[in-house]
C-alpha cells in the first residue's frame, strides 16, 4: 500500500498561517527561551482559566516535573490506569516510587471511581495509601474528577490529571485544564494529539509555588531572580542553581506553532465530535459498540475506540485486514501491567475485557467524509 493513500488513525494539520507564525520566530531574535514561549503559555491559561501554565519538551517531561513537584520519591506510590501509554506510569518510576494500576470503567475505559475507591479501602488497612493519583482522561474525555477529588481529601494523595488527549475538552461546562479537581493537570502537543508543537507538553496549576517549581526543574534548577538567590549579586552574569533540575525548556519556535495551532483548537475538536457523532449513528444496531461519552462531559475526542463484542467478533484478524487495505487503525493500549518492565502479576477484569476487544479508528479534522465511508465500508465487509 503506497504511503499517500494510507489513511491513518491520526494526523496533523498544519497550516499556511502555522508555518508563517514559524518563520516569524526563526527570523526573530529569540529561537528558544524569548517571548513567544510566554505567549503560548499565557494563551493556555486563557483558553483553560488555570492560573499558571509551565511548557516543556514533552508531555512526559511535564508528568515527571509535576511528579517532582509534588513531592514523589522513594518509598511512595503512584496510581494510575492500566490502559494509557507508560509515560503516566514512568514518571514515577523516573522519581523512585512505585506505580500500581486502578482497573477501568468497562464502557468508558476511564479510571474506575468505585475500583479506585475499595483500592483505597484496602490500601488504608494496609498502610499502603499512594502519594499521587494520576487519572487518565483517555480518548479525549475527561474522569469523574469530582469524585476522585473527595477521595483524595479523604485519603490525602494528590492529583494529576493526565489530559494528552483533552485539550478542548469540557467536564462539567467546564474546560479541562482549569485544575480545578487537582493539583496539577498536563497536556500533549504530540502531531496526533488536538492541537501540535511538533513535540510538547505543558503543565496546568492554580497554585504558585508549584509553578515556580516546574520552572526551576525545567531548566536545570536555575534561576536568574535576585530575590531568590543565597549568595550576593556578582554582576549581570551571575546566576544560581538551586535544585538539580532538568533541560525540558520547549523552544519559541515550538511555541509559535503552539499559538497558531490554539487558534483553531475548537473547530478542531468539533470537527471531532463530528466524526463520533458519525462512526456512532453507522454502528447503531450492530455489535460494534463506541466509547461511552457521559452527559456532563464535551470530549475532545482524540480517539475513537470501538470494541467489538459479538461472539463472532475477531479483533486480531479485523485489525489485520483493515491495515492491508491502508486503514491505519491502532491499539490503545496493552494493559501496563502486562509490559514485562513494570513485573505486575496482576489481570484487572476490565482492562483484560477491554484489550480483547478494543480498536482504534481514524479521527482527525481532516479527514475526508469519502475516508470514512471507505473505514466504514471496509469493516461491515470484513465482519
Amino acid at each position: 500500500m503506497e504511503e499517500s493513500k494510507l489513511i491513518p488513525y491520526g494526523r496533523q494539520d498544519i497550516t499556511e498561517e502555522d508555518i508563517k507564525s514559524v518563520i516569524k520566530v526563526l527570523r526573530s531574535d529569540f529561537l528558544t527561551q524569548g517571548p513567544t514561549t510566554a505567549a503560548f503559555e499565557q494563551e493556555l491559561c486563557r483558553y483553560t482559566g488555570a492560573k499558571y501554565a509551565v511548557s516543556v519538551n514533552s508531555c512526559t517531561s511535564a508528568l515527571h516535573i509535576a511528579c517532582l513537584a509534588l513531592g514523589l520519591g522513594p518509598g511512595d506510590t503512584l496510581w494510575t490506569s492500566p490502559i494509557t501509554f507508560v509515560a503516566s506510569a514512568n514518571c514515577a518510576i523516573y522519581c523512585g516510587a512505585s506505580v500500581d494500576f486502578v482497573d477501568i470503567e468497562p464502557n468508558t475505559a476511564l479510571m474506575s471511581v468505585k475500583s479506585l475507591k475499595e483500592k483505597l479501602e484496602k490500601a488504608k488497612i494496609e498502610g499502603k495509601l499512594p502519594k499521587i493519583v494520576i487519572p487518565v482522561h483517555f480518548a479525549g474525555q475527561s474522569c469523574d474528577m469530582k469524585e476522585i477529588y473527595q477521595l483524595g481529601k479523604v485519603y490525602g494523595f494528590k492529583i494529576i490529571e493526565d489530559a494528552a488527549h483533552a485539550i478542548g475538552a469540557k467536564y462539567k461546562d467546564m474546560p479541562v485544564g482549569n485544575c480545578y479537581y487537582s493539583n496539577i493537570v498536563v497536556f500533549s502537543f504530540h502531531p496526533v494529539k488536538i492541537i501540535t508543537t511538533g513535540e510538547g507538553g505543558a503543565s496546568m496549576t492554580n497554585d504558585g509555588k508549584l509553578a515556580e517549581h516546574m520552572r526551576l526543574l525545567r531548566s536545570h534548577g536555575i534561576t536568574r531572580d535576585v530575590g531568590k538567590m543565597k549568595n550576593k549579586l556578582e554582576g549581570a552574569w551571575y546566576y544560581e542553581q538551586k535544585i538539580l533540575g532538568f533541560n525540558y525548556r520547549m523552544t519559541d519556535i515550538q511555541a509559535a506553532l503552539g499559538i497558531s495551532q490554539m487558534n483553531r483548537l475548537d473547530r478542531y475538536t468539533s470537527r471531532r465530535v463530528e466524526i463520533m457523532h458519525w462512526y456512532n449513528k453507522r454502528f447503531e444496531d450492530t455489535s460494534i459498540k463506541p466509547l461511552f461519552i457521559k452527559s456532563d462531559r464535551l470530549s475532545a475526542c482524540h480517539l475513537y475506540v470501538i470494541r467489538l463484542e459479538g461472539e463472532n467478533m475477531d479483533r486480531n484478524s479485523l485489525y489485520e485486514e483493515l491495515r492491508s487495505a491502508g486503514i491505519g487503525v491502532n491499539l490503545h493500549y496493552i494493559p501496563l501491567y502486562r509490559q514485562p518492565f513494570f513485573k505486575k502479576k496482576i489481570k484487572l477484569p476490565n482492562a483484560e475485557k477491554y484489550y480483547r476487544s478494543a480498536l482504534s479508528l481514524p479521527i482527525y479534522p481532516t479527514i475526508s467524509n469519502n475516508d470514512l465511508e471507505k473505514v466504514t465500508h471496509k469493516i461491515f465487509e470484513c465482519i
